[in-house]
């Protein structure tokens, strides 16, 4: 079953851990998968897309525009900016929290949050906003924010296997001391849709 989930953030938010336990539980659950990320010029707050295509042997590893079943976006403003990509019966995860970029800060422009959230609920046929920052703050660390981001994802069922199969690619690609949270980070977000 084909399924084309992009991932849209900034450096440091674990974008890129997140779109490898997803590759990673795919092909446990024995998919042909691609994936493809692209990194902005600063390591940490720079923009950060990952594409993960799952069933994709005859695809390129790049998510065409209007195409992407889920966008999972760590930071609203990124999330918006990679709307292009999903498809018209796409669904979003969205974390509330906002990283400004500089010139924001230094007030030569405005983060207009309330603005950026009306354009994604007009644009996305099926979004949810998820408070990942204090959700994970909650599992243990805000550094988890990336795996309660995965499990709201996983409660879409838009995933073409079980939730015991990226739990494991957790297991598997997380350091065994920080595992337990980063499972606990999992089963909150995904108990926010169900």
């Amino acid at each position: 079953m084909k399924c084309d989930i992009l991932i849209a953030g900034v450096g440091g938010q674990g974008t890129v851990l997140a779109s490898r336990i997803l590759a990673a539980a795919a092909m446990e659950a024995g998919f042909f998968t691609r994936t493809s990320e692209t990194i902005g010029m600063a390591q940490r707050g720079g923009c950060v897309i990952s594409h993960v295509r799952i069933d994709s042997e005859d695809f390129s590893s790049i998510i065409p525009i209007k195409d992407a079943d889920l966008l999972i976006g760590f930071e609203m403003a990124e999330a918006a900016r990679n709307l292009y990509r999903l498809s018209e019966n796409g669904k979003c995860i969205i974390n509330t929290m906002t990283v400004k970029p500089v010139t924001s800060t230094l007030g030569n422009s405005n983060y207009d949050i309330e603005g950026i959230q009306n354009f994604i609920k007009s644009y996305a046929p099926d979004y949810t906003f998820v408070d990942g920052y204090n959700i994970a703050k909650d599992a243990g660390s805000v550094k988890a924010v990336n795996m309660v981001l995965l499990g709201a994802a996983a409660s879409k069922g838009i995933f073409p296997f079980s939730n015991e199969v990226i739990k494991n690619a957790i297991i598997k690609n997380v350091s065994s001391k920080f595992a337990d949270m980063n499972l606990r980070a999992f089963d909150l977000g995904f108990s926010i849709n169900s």
